[in-house]
């Protein structure tokens, strides 16, 4: 198994064929047949399934090119880095971030000095897991991810909490009040995130314990799907703030619960990895648009990961008077 075998899977996993992958890679046909054949026979399991001109992954195939590809990301920006070495300019800039951020991040770039930035920055989307370990291998130099957030091979630099909210369509009934009570979900299509092991966990307790029983659940593995299903009238969304307050959507209404759902979020580095200037800046500047942007919001030292962690998974929300 080689470099010029695992491109030449990624690339015809992106094209969706042969013919495809050949003319992204600048080879011919049969040569790219030959580095998949030969990968394949180093393997021990085949990779694609063939019928003529098409090519469709094996199962094992896909499970392999979810390994391949960070793979391959990795040595790329490891070419980068090496021709910014070699030519003596800024090296580039990677970050990788929960979709939540989707919003706040670039907002945090723009206030770094427009100067100083690299000539590519590469931002990565990617679930909470992926965004970790991203970073722990130093395909990334800053990750932004939701807690639990715990390897061995990452320095965390703060933690940050905001209250969740709720996002109903701007002519629901609701609207008009400046807090949503949960006891409001009685009745109505819940909307919420999939993810069970995060935040929901505590949504999910919370109503539980006061009995609350939603009419219908619409889940999604994003805040932005959340919050457009409400949008369009769907039922309440509860979903964090950062994708709520940094990426406001036009037609609908954002209100504090009656009870505080904590969300937490770190933003880390490599363990061991000295930050650049630049990055430094950006983990200041995420801090900075984060008090601007999110109400409620508090910084933790790193210090205070285990017990945060424990609150974000823990027992059951606190109630809070959110009054101003």
């Amino acid at each position: 198994m080689d470099l010029r075998q695992l491109e030449a899977f990624a690339a015809v996993m992106s094209a969706g064929s042969i013919t495809g992958a050949a003319r992204l890679l600048g080879r011919s046909q049969p040569a790219l047949t030959r580095l998949i054949q030969d990968l394949e026979a180093s393997l021990g399991f085949g990779l694609l399934h063939r019928a003529g001109p098409r090519v469709t992954p094996t199962g094992q195939g896909l499970r392999f090119y979810q390994e391949v590809e960070p793979v391959i990301a990795w040595l790329r920006l490891l070419r980068e880095r090496a021709d910014a070495i070699a030519q003596e300019r800024p090296p580039s800039l990677s970050v990788a971030a929960i979709a939540a951020f989707s919003g706040m991040l670039p907002a945090a770039l723009a206030r770094l000095d427009g100067d100083s930035l690299p000539d590519r920055i590469h931002v990565r989307t990617a679930i909470a897991e992926q965004v970790v370990e991203a970073v722990a291998t130093q395909g990334c130099e800053i990750g932004i991810a939701s807690l639990p957030v715990e390897h061995p091979a990452i320095d965390i630099h703060w933690i940050g909490e905001a209250p969740c909210v709720a996002v109903v369509a701007a002519d629901d009934p609701l609207a008009g009040s400046d807090r949503i009570p949960l006891a409001s979900l009685a009745g109505r299509r819940l909307i919420t995130m999939a993810n069970p092991f995060r935040w929901r966990r505590r949504l999910d307790m919370a109503l539980a314990e006061r009995g609350i029983v939603p009419a219908a659940i619409l889940d999604s593995n994003t805040a932005q799907t959340a919050i457009m299903s409400a949008r369009a009238g769907l039922g309440i969304a509860v979903v964090e703030p950062v994708m709520a307050h940094g990426m406001p959507v036009e037609g609908v209404a954002i209100r504090p619960l009656d009870l505080s759902i904590p969300f937490f979020w770190a933003v880390f580095s490599p363990y061991g990895r000295p930050l650049s200037g630049l990055a430094s800046g950006l983990v200041e500047a995420l801090e900075t648009i984060s008090r601007e942007t999110l109400p409620g919001f508090v910084r933790h030292a790193a210090t205070a990961r285990d017990r945060l962690m424990a609150d974000a998974l823990g027992s059951s929300p606190h109630p809070k008077d959110l009054a101003p």
